[in-house]
């Protein structure tokens, strides 16, 4: 593989749960932070876990975003556009934005498990206004919590559910989402979409809640004929 995919906000639970998933893969991953230090401890970190064979590199999201293909978003919502305008310059035409933010109530104080709903419709939408043209944007991967993602071990019994309005682009997102075990890469649909896809990592928050568990997941039944993407 000669893509290269930077997470920035990659030193938190799920933008590291996810680099450890596509390390493992064979991805070449930059963990992308504020933080250069921090972004760097974060690679070692994964070397440790995954062995010195791994390609990873720690550096700053402006940095990553970059030298990157594919650009993974996993910051919370109040701090996406501040990260958008600072790596702007840096988003050239062709490259994919995938956006992983909720707007969570909590960043203004409320409970986790509600939902904020952003002028644009979706925290996706919003991204897709502040991004330079020619940039693709792509929502996924709300559905998959960090405590699965860090349990190398095993399977992933969860859909990611695939919101853009460029097809190839999230062909690609698709690719990457299947190379985790057991998860499926569900098309759904517009970006517009993602309104409705952002609202379910809240309501995973609220169940966690209250079944006292730390994950659960999102399966999609009754599609016989699974297309792809």
């Amino acid at each position: 593989m000669n893509r290269i995919v930077a997470i920035l906000g990659g030193t938190g639970s799920q933008g590291f749960g996810l680099a450890l998933r596509w390390l493992k893969a064979g991805e070449y991953v930059i963990i992308g932070s504020r933080s250069r230090e921090k972004a760097q401890a974060k690679a070692d970190e994964a070397r440790r876990i995954l062995g010195n064979g791994v390609r990873v590199e720690g550096c700053t999201n402006s940095e990553a975003a970059d030298k990157a293909d594919i650009i993974v978003l996993t910051v919370p919502f109040d701090a996406q556009l501040s990260i958008i305008r600072r790596i702007a310059p840096y988003l050239s035409q062709g490259k994919i934005l995938v956006d992983v933010t909720v707007p969570l109530a909590s960043i203004i104080g409320g409970d986790p498990w509600r939902i904020l709903y952003p002028w644009d419709g979706s925290a996706a939408e919003q991204a897709a206004r502040y991004i330079p043209k020619g940039v693709r944007i792509v929502s996924a991967f709300h559905t998959i919590g960090s405590s699965i993602l860090y349990d190398l071990d095993r399977e992933v019994d969860c859909d990611v559910l695939i919101c853009g309005d460029d097809v190839a682009a999230k062909r690609i997102v698709a690719e990457l989402a299947e190379e985790i075990p057991g998860v499926r890469a569900i098309d759904c649909g517009p970006l517009e979409n993602s309104r409705l896809t952002e609202s379910l990592a809240s309501l995973m928050i609220y169940l966690c809640r209250l079944y006292n568990v730390k994950a659960v997941g999102v399966r999609i039944t009754g599609i016989r004929n699974l297309r792809s993407i």
